[in-house]
């Protein structure tokens, strides 16, 4: 391509995906030029291998309205969209899922009760109104940062469906997640007792294993600390 084509090309274009009904997927950023992405199908088959979708993605819907796009021109510079293959769109009931993820920041770095919101990330260590989540620890792991857990009172998950996500999230040695307990031991057993801003721990069919998990994984200091952790 020559330089005055450069030149003339349409500005880049940064839009965030997330994979059709997935709500622990933290999103994945694509950076659009015309050099890379030449047509809708290139953008497409990159995008399924980015997002590691189980099937390849056919189409690109707006997250609330579930409105079908068509082509490169259609995406809009900063917005989010949900890849998706044949099968139908699921909508996203509330911001959570937006909000937690379209940041630059290591979630390591603070702890998901927190999510930031993508243009004021100097509030990461404030709670964000319109995030509801809460965060999960790896039953035994003192190594690995708590994976945050969308909550959504619309319409939770049924237990069996978010105990398989968490399956497939948290990677536990043992395997599959069976349960999952408060820090001090106690198991939950619905949805509907999960907490936002609260702290849990995904345990197979191992016993649980009260570890300072709290302490060591996430930074003390942070306004969680003191807001939503009771020993």
């Amino acid at each position: 391509m020559s330089s005055l084509a450069l030149a003339l090309a349409p500005p880049a274009k940064s839009v965030v995906l997330y994979r059709n009904g997935d709500p622990f997927f933290p999103g994945r950023r694509f950076v659009l030029n015309q050099r890379h992405f030449q047509t809708w199908e290139v953008f497409l088959k990159e995008v399924t291998k980015s997002i590691q979708a189980p099937l390849a993605v056919r189409n690109l819907y707006t997250p609330r309205h579930g409105h079908r796009l068509a082509c490169l021109g259609d995406l809009q510079d900063g917005c989010h969209y949900v890849a998706a293959g044949s099968e139908r769109f699921k909508k996203l009931e509330d911001s959570s899922q937006l909000l937690a993820a379209a940041v630059l920041v290591n979630i390591a770095q603070a702890p998901c009760g927190f999510c930031p919101h993508p243009q004021l990330q100097e509030f990461w260590l404030r709670p964000c109104l319109g995030c509801s989540c809460c965060s999960v620890f790896r039953n035994g792991d003192l190594l690995s940062p708590p994976l945050p857990l969308p909550l959504s009172k619309s319409s939770p998950l049924q237990w069996d469906t978010l105990l398989a996500m968490l399956t497939e999230k948290v990677n536990l040695r043992c395997g599959a997640v069976h349960r999952l307990c408060r820090l001090d031991g106690t198991q939950v057993s619905s949805g509907e007792e999960l907490l936002h801003g609260h702290y849990y721990v995904a345990v197979g069919d191992e016993e649980y294993k009260k570890l300072p998990y709290f302490q060591l994984l996430v930074p003390q200091g942070s306004m969680s600390s003191t807001l939503w952790y009771v020993d």
